[in-house]
């Protein structure tokens, strides 16, 4: 099977998923990734946070209780 990266009108064809994902992490922008039967897009890159930053250094605020937990916590 073979993995298609798309971005910006441009494609590229890879064997593996990872190496597909790996090369899309490089591209800083958004992208599709197609196989058989599959399709993931979006803007690939960020693996973790550390001490609330991103590894590029933007803060990750991000929190489950802010954005899923409130609605229900309202309902209550």
């Amino acid at each position: 099977m073979t993995y298609i990266v798309e971005c910006n009108e441009i494609e590229k064809e890879f064997a593996t998923l990872d190496l597909a994902m790996d090369y899309a992490k490089t591209l800083d922008a958004f992208v599709v990734i197609k196989g058989s039967g599959f399709e993931v897009a979006g803007k690939f890159g960020v693996d973790s946070v550390e001490n609330g930053k991103t590894p590029d250094g933007i803060a990750y605020t991000w929190n489950k209780e802010s954005r899923i937990g409130r609605v229900k916590k309202e309902r209550v």
